[in-house]
C-alpha cells in the first residue's frame, strides 16, 4: 500500500463511497479528502428543479473539486497518504447526464481548462452496485434534499458510472462489486475489500467478494 499516496474512491450517490473513505483513512493513518457537498446551495434546488439548476450545480461542483485538488497540488503527497470520496475526473458524468447541449458545450470549455491540473490517483476504487440498493441506501440515511431523487435519475446515473469506469485507463482500477456485502456494518467485509485493495492492480481489476457470490 506504501506505493498508493492519493486513493480516490468512487461510486453512485449511496455507494458508500464516503464510508468507506473515513474507514481507510481510519486504517491507514491516512489523510482524508471529502467532497464539499453540504456547501454547493444549487444541490438541493437541482433536485427539486434539473432543468433550471443543473448548470449552476454543476460549475459550483466543478470549481469546488478544483479548488481542493490545487489544496492537493500544494500538499506533500510523498509524506502521507490521502484518501478522497470523489475522482475528480467524474464531474463529467453528471454535467453530460443532466446539462443541455448549449450547456454541455460551455462546461466542456471550462472543463477543459482545469482538467490537466488536476491530481492523478495512485488508484481509484469503484464501488458497483445495483439501483435497488443504491436507492435503498439513499432512503435509510434521510437527507431532505435526496427525497427528491427519483429511481429513473439514478438508474441512468448507474448506468453512466459503469460505461465511465469501463472505459476508464487514467490510473490503476479496483473496481469491487458492492451488491450483497456492507463493510459498514461488517467487519469482515471491511477486512476482505482492504486485503484487495493493499496490492492495488497494474491496470483494471474486479473485485468479487466471497460473500457477494
Amino acid at each position: 500500500m506504501s506505493q498508493a499516496k492519493y486513493i480516490a474512491i468512487e461510486g453512485v450517490i449511496g455507494a458508500g463511497k464516503t464510508s468507506l473513505a473515513r474507514m481507510l483513512a481510519e486504517r491507514l493513518n491516512a489523510g482524508l479528502l471529502l467532497e464539499e457537498v453540504e456547501e454547493n446551495p444549487f444541490l438541493p434546488l437541482f433536485y427539486e428543479d434539473p432543468a433550471r439548476y443543473a448548470f449552476q450545480n454543476q460549475v459550483f461542483f466543478l470549481l469546488s473539486r478544483f479548488r481542493q485538488q490545487e489544496g492537493l497540488i500544494q500538499a506533500d503527497l510523498f509524506r502521507s497518504t490521502v484518501v478522497s470520496d470523489y475522482l475528480f475526473a467524474k464531474d463529467a458524468i453528471f454535467a453530460h447526464l443532466t446539462l443541455n447541449d448549449a450547456e454541455t458545450a460551455l462546461y466542456d470549455r471550462l472543463a477543459s481548462l482545469l482538467m490537466p491540473r488536476a491530481v492523478r490517483p495512485d488508484l481509484v476504487i469503484y464501488l458497483q452496485n445495483n439501483t435497488d440498493r443504491l436507492m435503498q441506501h439513499i432512503r435509510l440515511r434521510g437527507l431532505a434534499y435526496e427525497r427528491h431523487i427519483s429511481l429513473d435519475y439514478l438508474q441512468k446515473l448507474n448506468e453512466a458510472y459503469n460505461h465511465f469506469f469501463s472505459h476508464y485507463t487514467e490510473a490503476p482500477l479496483l473496481v469491487v462489486n458492492a451488491s450483497q456485502i456492507d463493510f459498514v456494518k461488517r467487519e469482515t467485509d471491511l477486512d476482505d475489500l482492504i486485503r484487495a485493495i493493499e496490492t492495488p492492480p497494474a491496470g483494471t481489476r474486479y473485485y468479487h467478494p466471497v460473500s457477494a457470490g
